[in-house]
């Protein structure tokens, strides 16, 4: 049978939320949370993998102690096994340390055939932490799959968006898939399956759990990429409705973007000085 291990993660609920003024990250104990879109959807690619062609699944999550909502949502959605990476020297880690952490958890769970991702997360946004696990494990995989064929073992058939084409291509397993939007509709949560699993356990290890010889990359201290300021965008509510042809407005738009008060506020760095 097929063990497949979806990496979810717990994000903020709300756009409305607090930085840490040291070193940049979110402040995430306290705030109200749910999990990653696109992690439902990695989700329910898994689940529909097991209903169709037997296996298990299990999700692992990287966070602070209430992360072990999202694997609680997870078994109530079909997932059979649930692992909770959580300790204080996993804060502050940038996608490189994030990456490294939940690899070796994945290492420690031993036999996996295939490891699925949502594409990014709501909250960074960089689509780099799926294939960094992939790398750091020396797995072949693809991004951005919008379509999962099958899985057996021969390997894993699937369709991935490039952009401006569709391509139809096969993995061999162990494999590392991330999964867009386009790749399904996440179930609804099932009450009777949240009675079932209400007193399933969550697995909760620690750094000396999965760290193993060799360079240590785990949180801020192991992150060779630091967010030197975050901020939310000011809200602006001044707007202009511009009409006329392509060409008056692009001229038009040329014009105000070359405009020297733009300039001077440094928004526009490509004005030419000639």
């Amino acid at each position: 049978m097929v063990h497949i291990v979806v990496c979810i993660k717990q994000v903020p609920e709300s756009r409305d939320v607090e930085m840490d003024p040291v070193t940049g990250s979110l402040l995430r104990e306290g705030a109200a949370s749910v999990m990653n879109p696109f992690d439902l959807y990695g989700l329910e690619a898994a689940i529909a993998l097991k209903e169709h062609h037997g296996g298990t699944v299990t999700v692992i999550t990287m966070g602070p102690p209430q992360a072990e909502d999202v694997i609680r949502e997870a078994y109530m959605m079909g997932a059979d096994r649930g692992i909770m990476l959580s300790d204080r020297e996993f804060a502050g880690a940038d996608t490189l340390a994030t990456s490294y952490t939940l690899s070796q958890g994945i290492r420690r769970l031993g036999d996996v055939d295939l490891i699925i991702c949502g594409l990014q997360t709501t909250d960074g946004d960089t689509a780099q932490v799926g294939p960094g696990i992939a790398e750091l494990l020396g797995l072949p995989h693809e991004a951005a799959v919008q379509t999962v064929h099958k899985v057996d073992e021969a390997g894993l058939w699937v369709q991935r968006d490039m952009g401006d084409m569709v391509m139809e291509l096969s993995l061999k397993l162990p494999c590392l898939i991330t999964v867009t939007r386009q790749v399904n509709q996440p179930r609804l949560l099932s009450f009777r399956r949240k009675m079932a699993t209400k007193d399933w356990p969550v697995e909760v290890w620690n750094r000396a759990d999965i760290s193993a010889d060799g360079p240590d990359y785990f949180g801020l201290d192991g992150s060779p990429t630091q967010v030197e300021r975050m901020f939310p965008p000011e809200p602006h509510d001044q707007h202009e409705r511009w009409e006329g042809t392509s060409r008056d407005l692009s001229e038009r738009l040329q014009k105000w973007l070359l405009d020297e008060k733009f300039v001077e506020q440094g928004a526009a760095p490509w004005k030419s000085e000639s």
